[in-house]
């Protein structure tokens, strides 16, 4: 049969910054983060890599979008009719953290990755809306709500790379003995803290520094 022309072939969709967003989303969740490239993104849209530099000026640009997309994901009902505004905080936030954990290569962008989209700025805005109504201080919560995210991220990026580690397992026995062993003459803070250096499971551990995070904003005036 022979080859249709360029005139019969069917017209390919115009291309649009959300068209693009859309097939880094598939390729991303098909391969991976590292995956979504231009030349990659290219091919899944059947054009140049030079046409989509007209829409997303490069990559981290794109990887900012991706996030942003997904961010779309973060349930915000309990910052919309809080009656316990630090319980609103820990679900937006842990929502936000299991987001990231569902996503580990994403998790690892995140913690260099600033996104700016919608859906973003919804986050933070519920985020300074619960701590309004906890009042802490406006100053306070605006610096907070950096500090809470980069915790969050960065709680998620580490398990991603825990993930993608197949001797991390091993390598947790490993510090678990170490304490356990620890000379107490020649390590007295340690031996003498070691039962609960690595207590708790990740989700006790994970409340806590949000709560000792959530605490230092109230009690600490900015400069």
């Amino acid at each position: 049969m022979p080859a249709l022309s360029r005139r019969e072939r069917p017209a390919k969709p115009a291309l649009t910054r959300e068209g693009i967003i859309d097939a880094a989303v598939r390729v991303m969740e098909s391969d991976g983060l590292q995956r979504v490239t231009m030349r990659r993104l290219a091919q899944e849209l059947d054009t140049g890599p030079a046409s989509l530099y007209v829409y997303v000026a490069n990559s981290y640009e794109l990887h900012a979008a991706i996030l942003d997309r997904l961010l779309a994901q973060v349930d915000l009902t309990a910052a919309k009719d809080a009656a316990d505004w630090r319980e609103a905080l820990h679900e937006v936030l842990g929502s936000y953290t299991d987001l990231l954990f569902a996503h580990p290569s994403l998790a690892h962008s995140a913690v260099h990755t600033h996104p700016d989209g919608p859906h973003y700025l919804a986050l933070v805005d519920s985020l300074l809306g619960l701590l309004a109504a906890g009042q802490v201080p406006a100053g306070q919560a605006a610096w907070g709500v950096d500090l809470l995210l980069q915790t969050a991220t960065a709680t998620a990026a580490e398990h991603a790379n825990d993930s993608k580690d197949g001797n991390a397992e091993a390598a947790f026995r490993r510090l678990n003995e170490a304490v356990d062993n620890a000379s107490a003459q020649q390590f007295p803070n340690l031996h003498a803290h070691g039962v609960d250096l690595l207590s708790g499971t990740p989700s006790e551990r994970r409340r806590w520094a949000f709560d000792m995070l959530i605490n230092g904003i109230i009690a600490t005036a900015r400069p």
